[in-house]
């Protein structure tokens, strides 16, 4: 397989050999694809749960189960803040 990058990949991926972190360039693409892959299926995996737990809040809804607006906030702003510190 040939790969074109751009002159700022190219310098990007001569910089990350030079460091001797990586030996080859083809080093530098796999590991760049690894974890290209792993954040993939981190969103995979957060759109996954939030699907669920959406189908779960549609279910209490059609049963007539109601949750309180700002409890629903507060609980949202706490998932946001989770979020934020594991990104982080």
């Amino acid at each position: 397989m040939n790969v074109s990058l751009t002159p700022e990949l190219d310098r990007f991926v001569a910089e990350k050999v030079s460091s001797g972190r990586y030996t080859s360039a083809s080093e530098v693409v796999r590991e760049a694809l690894r974890l290209m892959e792993e954040r993939d299926q981190a969103r995979q995996a957060q759109l996954t749960a939030f699907q669920h737990e959406l189908e779960e809040r549609l279910a209490s809804l059609n049963r007539g189960e109601y949750e309180d607006p700002e409890a629903v906030r507060a609980r949202l702003e706490q998932k946001s803040r989770e979020r934020k510190r594991q990104s982080a």
